[in-house]
């Protein structure tokens, strides 16, 4: 693949995504974290996307969210994000509601929230308790207040036990809920996974939601979307940043996020220096075009 830009080398600065879009026909973005944080929008954040669409490029919006994107629509609206911001979504829930319906006669037990029930719209399987299931659809913690997967131990065990497929519609193992850090149901998926259980994961950094980005990309622009001309931008290094890695992408990291705390303000050039280095050493082969604390235009 033909890379637009140089990655990013020892001379680093934050760099803002008005330097950057000219090279792409359009942006593949995250959502929680780096244009809403759980409450509200990030004005800037909408700014650039605004203005990226203004300028004839196309922003899709790619979340690991486990529910259906039309419950995202309104939920972008009471958090005060514009339609103009954006031309589509595809969430994790979208791709996992395809993963489920390609088993439709086995028993499928939801682990998660009532909120996140809309994923079970359409599906053929039967719906039942967790002793008579054969498929779990992990959508997250039963509870947001928990603050460990432990809690969860002898539930999971019975499912291990009775030999339980989990598919898991959010890999994202925390997310930042204003000032607290929240755990999702990529922590879950993942004590499963120890304790042997069987998991299959939707959303990023799995290669299905970026195949649909592709072709959402080649409606959008009427003819065949290149990898090397679409920018995925994200706050999350083990979902975003890998995802890019992993599926071919160039990728604008936001440390702002999940990941505040780890690199701290990137406005400190020793900082900057030292999150790009971690991120290159951490993803060989990832392109890494910018980075920034925050998405802004300028």
């Amino acid at each position: 693949m033909v890379h637009n830009r140089h990655p990013l080398d020892s001379s680093v600065r934050l760099t803002p995504l008005s330097e950057l879009v000219d090279h792409y026909d359009g942006l593949l973005c995250d959502i929680w974290g780096v244009i809403h944080n759980g409450g509200a929008a990030f004005n800037d954040a909408v700014d650039a996307l605004c203005r990226t669409r203004a300028g004839g490029r196309f922003v899709i919006l790619i979340t690991n969210a486990p529910r259906l994107s039309k419950d995202i629509y309104p939920q972008l609206a009471r958090f005060g994000v514009p339609r103009e911001a954006f031309d589509t979504i595809i969430t994790s829930g979208d791709v996992t509601a395809h993963l489920v319906a390609d088993q439709p006669d086995l028993p499928l037990f939801h682990f998660g929230p009532a909120r996140d029930q809309s994923i079970l719209e359409g599906l053929a399987n039967p719906i039942v308790g967790i002793s008579d299931a054969k498929l779990c659809l992990l959508t997250g913690p039963l509870d947001d207040t928990i603050e460990t997967v432990e809690i969860y131990h002898s539930l999971l065990k019975e499912m291990r036990d009775n030999a339980v497929e989990m598919i898991c519609a959010n890999p994202d193992l925390v997310v930042r809920s204003g000032k607290r850090m929240v755990i999702c149901a990529g922590s879950i998926a993942q004590y499963y996974r120890q304790l042997g259980g069987t998991v299959a994961f939707a959303g990023k950094p799995e290669p299905a939601i970026y195949r649909e980005s592709l072709k959402r990309a080649a409606t959008l622009m009427g003819r065949d979307a290149l990898k090397g001309r679409l920018l995925a931008i994200g706050d999350g290094l083990p979902t975003d940043i890998k995802g890019a890695a992993d599926n071919g992408f160039d990728a604008y990291f936001v440390a702002g996020g999940i990941h505040a705390k780890e690199f701290g303000p990137l406005n400190v050039a020793d900082n900057a220096v030292k999150a790009v280095s971690n991120i290159k050493n951490r993803f060989i082969g990832l392109n890494l075009v910018g980075v920034c604390d925050q998405l802004v235009w300028n």
